[in-house]
């Protein structure tokens, strides 16, 4: 991990009672209510729960896309949120993938563009984050599918695309918000089977919000979470 240093073991992150608090129209609410979990390396986690629940606000806390009101979140025994703004920055993005219900793709952009876009932000050269990209949207099944931008790729491409574009970086942890939300049911389960071959074969951790129970079902662990706690943690909760 950049700037990071392991702490020897095969968790990958600790969430240690976390809140998020929103103060709106002089109300404070209270999205997130001292939430902890613990995720270990080539873990497949499904989070599930009604709208509204504060799954997303969670995942956003974990990928330090927005900060805990109270609480830490530890890489490798170190609160990122300790860490100033420009050492954040670049761990999220050499250390956390994303992939989100829309693709987020820039439009202007093939999808080799796309993927290698992320590896070079992190400081990769333009000549071997090509190549990188190459590799990985090879084997996310779109070898033939380099020089298309997204106007010219399925729903079901894009998220491919999006997924090597989270990977590309070798984080140790990905994030996904809905990534299936906005599929039809057959092209949304070879997503997630892409992703599940991509657990195995990378050894990645994946934190995967999602209303589908069918697809919950496949993940190693579920945790739900209701009115901003988790209110089970259990593998075998869906079964």
């Amino acid at each position: 991990m950049s700037g990071v240093e392991g702490v020897g073991s095969d968790e990958v992150i600790r969430v240690e009672n976390v809140s998020r608090r929103f103060r709106i129209d002089g109300r404070e609410i209270v999205v997130l209510d001292g939430i902890s979990l613990t995720a270990r390396r080539g873990e497949l986690i499904g989070i599930v729960g009604s709208s509204g629940a504060g799954k997303s606000t969670f995942l956003h806390v974990v990928g330090a896309i927005d900060r805990p009101s109270s609480g830490r979140v530890l890489y490798g025994g170190v609160d990122i949120f300790s860490l100033g703004e420009r050492r954040l920055a670049a761990f999220r993005s050499e250390n956390i993938g994303f992939v989100f219900q829309a693709s987020h793709l820039l439009p202007e952009f093939s999808a080799e563009e796309n993927v290698a876009l992320a590896a070079m932000i992190a400081g990769v050269n333009r000549r071997d984050a090509a190549r990188s990209a190459r590799d990985l949207l090879a084997q996310v099944g779109l070898g033939e599918r380099l020089t298309h931008r997204p106007g010219k790729l399925s729903g079901g491409e894009q998220q491919r695309v999006a997924i090597a574009r989270a990977l590309i970086n070798k984080p140790d942890i990905v994030l996904a918000d809905e990534p299936t939300g906005n599929l039809d049911t057959s092209t949304g389960e070879d997503v997630f089977s892409l992703i599940m071959r991509m657990n195995r074969e990378l050894g990645q951790t994946f934190l995967i919000v999602t209303h589908n129970m069918d697809l919950a079902k496949k993940m190693t662990r579920v945790v739900r979470i209701r009115d901003g706690k988790f209110v089970d943690q259990d593998s075998d909760m869906l079964q």
